[in-house]
Order: C-alpha cells, then sequence, then structure tokens
C-alpha cells in the first residue's frame, strides 16, 4: 500500500473534488465552498501534505493547519483529512493518518487535534484508532446550512515530546 506521496500543486483539482464531497455531506466542515489553489496553499502548512494514490488518481489527502501562530504552540497543529467517498471503509483514512501522524512527529509537532462534527461517527472512530482521545465537545460551535453544529475535540499526543 505504498501508495503516499507529498501533495503537489498537480494534484489540488482532484482533492478539490474530494474536498467538495465532504462539503456536501454536512457533516465533514464548516466551509461551504472550495477555496482557490491560492488559499488553500496558504491555509495549510508546508510540511506535512500528503495524498493517497490509487493507480495515479488521487483518493485522500490530509494536511495540517497551525493552532496558533505563536512561538509556544509551534508542535501544536489541526488534521484534515478527506478520502474520496467511492474509497470509505478500506482502510485509507488510516494509512494515510498514521502516515500523517508519523511525519508529523518527524517534523516536530508534538499535538494533533481534531475538530469534528458529531454525527461524523466514521472519522471520530477513525481518530480514535490513530491514538486520538475526545477531550471534549464544543456545544453549537458553528452554524452550517442555518443549524447550530457541536464538534468533538480529539486531541493526540506524541510519546515522543512527553
Amino acid at each position: 500500500m505504498d501508495n503516499i506521496e507529498s501533495f503537489s500543486k498537480e494534484d489540488y483539482p482532484r482533492c478539490a473534488i474530494i474536498y467538495q464531497e465532504g462539503m456536501s455531506s454536512g457533516i465533514a466542515t464548516f466551509e461551504i465552498n472550495v477555496p482557490d489553489w491560492e488559499d488553500w496553499d496558504a491555509k495549510y502548512l508546508k510540511p506535512c501534505r500528503f495524498v493517497y494514490k490509487n493507480e495515479g488518481v488521487v483518493m485522500g489527502w490530509c494536511a495540517l493547519t497551525p493552532f496558533s501562530s505563536r512561538e509556544v504552540y509551534k508542535g501544536v497543529a489541526e488534521v484534515t483529512i478527506y478520502i474520496a467517498r467511492e474509497m470509505h471503509g478500506k482502510g485509507i483514512g488510516k494509512y494515510l493518518l498514521d502516515h500523517l501522524i508519523l511525519e508529523s512527529e518527524k517534523a516536530g509537532f508534538w499535538t494533533l487535534q481534531a475538530k469534528i462534527f458529531t454525527q461524523n461517527s466514521a472519522s471520530i472512530r477513525l481518530h480514535e484508532k490513530c491514538g486520538f482521545k475526545i477531550v471534549g465537545v464544543r456545544k453549537k460551535l458553528g452554524m452550517r446550512d442555518g443549524f447550530w453544529h457541536d464538534n468533538v475535540l480529539m486531541e493526540r499526543r506524541s510519546k515522543l515530546f512527553i
């Protein structure tokens, strides 16, 4: 299953389609529009951007966003991961997230967090399988399509830095 590669600009059109699939589910993100490449590129940290390819076609992607611009939090980041709908349930999410965790530790990250809609049980289970723990639920964190949504806050602390 060695189909993980570093994310490149050329991968973005397919990643944008996968991102749109997640948005359309209504339980993956508060975002309602897929950003263009420049905005996406500015949002995510340069290290730890990966794609999963099946026969040369991107079927999943993951990246990190900074928790804060303060120096004290330089080792804390938020995980974003999206898998193409047709690949759900095939283990690609775990494979990709495990890879992201390993590479994030090499890059000096000691805490990864995820904010997941409470309805997104598959994503919660995926993160738990990869060592994330639920640290709380943020009630009515944001509104999407006229409805308030709660987010499960999950965290994974690297054993390398503790």
